[in-house]
């Protein structure tokens, strides 16, 4: 296979480039999608862990993981993250930053979508528009906020898109975006195939893909069971399978498919049960996994409720904060595979700090949570009980039982968990500002970067800003780093937008997440990646 490469011009984008060209040096093995192992069965399928989409499948309005472990398989961007995070290229032949603000990509040619219609910089151009439109609504419409002619307020096409020729196109970004190029391997820059926009909806049913991985037909998508994907014999990439297909099962519990797992009926899982921690590693031995990644927990409480706008509400939120003794939590429930967390990204980006100035905010403290949570009563007596929701789907209610029991107990008022059956449910409560309690949040990054932990969760009208927080000087911050070309500079100004982060609390941190998962007896060349989810066009079987 040609190998491509990713040319950075100029010294303006010096943090893209040293990302960038990663991809690019770990010789023709990693883009060829070998996966040093045994072939096994090229035919064999890997089942695996996963849940029920919040939405069809449209790539700009997917941004929870379990839409996004099957998109990710089913459509291939511009770039690819290796296991490591470097990046690679995909559908790009070559990605040319001419200077801070402007990039020209070139796409390869000859590649197909599965209904067999090319894949030119038009698919590239109309799917990214369409994302960023406002009138659609789309959930990841904040990634094309750099580009030239975007709009919040109103529709309008993004001028800073230019077709040059059937393969190449132009982008014009609106300020300098240090870390542009390495995003477009996330999924919100997918490009889109012409069908799509005859019917978006039914095509979020039924996706047409340019991936390693395609819809096995119809009914291939069977809501809130799973879903069946068999190889593209298409696709012409660097991440070629090794088997046959993937069949993800959506499971109502984590210790349904730990038991599966155990018993030889699933092949991947890439989350435990925590009834599972104490013994998965004995359990599973060599098969076990248990590593860094870019995960971070936390929990949101929305200033819209009552008690938690003003200065109110600000000391509400230090106060729960301290109150929450995170070291205990992480040690007795999570056995290890979590740690509290210090800000608000991971230990595996770089950039990552643990002595931001404020984060003592953090820390279990009895006494401060206590006299913070007076100082608030003298605003405003407390009524209520404070709620905290989770997806009863997702294993979460041992470690929100004891948040919440850590909270009663030093707060002393009434506190519990409030249980949603489905991921899917409870993020549309939070994503149509319904739901009247405080929330499970948390991140799994899109990309291999700091901004990506602070632009999309916090800035003003930012897509998974679930608290509708804004902040000017927190702003000002991110702006000021996401166009600084000089990555120590950069990481300065993203920690100083954290600080100011610390003081609001838009946010409760609470731990970073190790993915611990493991696999079954029945695979080989299993790899998690640096966003946890496991390379799965590696994996073989037989």
């Amino acid at each position: 296979m040609k190998r491509n490469k990713i040319t950075l011009v100029g010294v303006g984008l010096l943090t893209a480039g040293t990302l960038v060209l990663a991809g690019c040096a770990g010789g023709d093995d990693a883009d060829s999608g070998d996966t040093g192992g045994g072939a096994g069965d090229a035919g064999a399928i890997i089942t695996a862990n996963g849940s029920e989409p919040q939405n069809p499948l449209i790539p700009t309005n997917t941004n929870e993981t379990g839409g996004g472990k099957i998109l990710d398989s089913i459509f291939a961007g511009l770039v690819g993250y290796a296991a490591d995070g470097s990046v690679f290229n995909d559908v790009a032949e070559e990605i040319t930053v001419d200077d801070p603000q402007n990039l020209t990509v070139k796409i390869r040619e000859g590649l197909t979508f599965t209904d067999g219609e090319e894949i030119t910089a038009d698919n590239f151009i109309k799917a990214w528009n369409y994302g960023a439109l406002a009138s659609n609504e789309q959930l990841s419409s904040y990634f094309f906020e750099d580009i030239e002619g975007f709009s919040y307020e109103e529709d309008s096409e993004l001028s800073g898109l230019e077709q040059v020729d059937d393969y190449t196109f132009t982008i014009a970004l609106n300020k300098p975006a240090s870390d542009f190029a390495q995003r477009l391997g996330y999924s919100a820059y997918y490009p889109l195939p012409d069908v799509a926009f005859d019917d978006l909806d039914a095509f979020g049913e039924n996706p047409i893909g340019n991936g390693p991985y395609m819809l096995d037909g119809e009914g291939a998508w069977q809501h809130d069971v799973g879903i069946d994907l068999v190889v593209n014999p298409d696709y012409d990439g660097p991440r070629t399978p090794a088997n046959g297909g993937l069949n993800i099962k959506f499971y109502a519990s984590q210790d349904a498919a730990y038991a599966d797992l155990l018993g030889g009926e699933l092949d991947v899982l890439d989350a435990l049960p925590d009834s599972a921690f104490a013994t998965f590693e004995s359990d599973l031995g060599d098969r076990a996994v248990n590593q860094p990644a870019a995960i971070f927990q936390s929990f949101t409480i929305p200033e819209r409720l009552e008690h938690f706008s003003g200065e109110e509400g600000n000391l509400r939120r230090q106060a729960i904060s301290m109150a929450i003794n995170r070291a205990e939590i992480t040690d007795v429930i999570f056995q290890g595979t979590r740690t509290p967390a210090s800000d608000f990204t991971s230990p595996v980006i770089d950039g990552w700090s643990d002595s931001l100035t404020g984060s003592e905010v953090l820390d279990f403290n009895e006494a401060k949570a206590q006299e913070l949570w007076a100082e608030a009563d003298a605003i405003s007596p407390w009524s209520g009980e404070f709620q905290l929701a989770y997806n009863a789907d997702g294993g979460h209610q041992a470690w929100v039982d004891a948040t919440v029991n850590s909270i009663k107990n030093v707060l002393g008022i009434e506190a519990s968990g409030a249980p949603y059956p489905t991921f899917a449910e409870l993020r549309g409560k939070v994503t149509d500002r319904t739901i009247e309690t405080a929330f499970r949040t948390g991140w799994q990054a899109d990309y291999p970067g700091l901004y990506n932990f602070l632009g999309p969760l916090y800035a003003t009208n930012a897509g998974s800003n679930d608290g509708d927080y804004s902040s000017a000087e927190f702003d000002g911050l991110i702006a000021d780093g996401i166009s600084s070309t000089d990555p120590d500079t950069a990481n300065g100004l993203f920690q100083q937008a954290q600080e100011v982060l610390l003081k609001d609390l838009p946010v409760l941190p609470l731990w970073y997440s190790n993915v611990v998962g493991g696999f079954s007896e029945n695979v080989e060349n299993v790899e998690f990646g640096w966003n946890s989810v496991p390379l799965f066009y590696q994996i073989t079987k037989g």
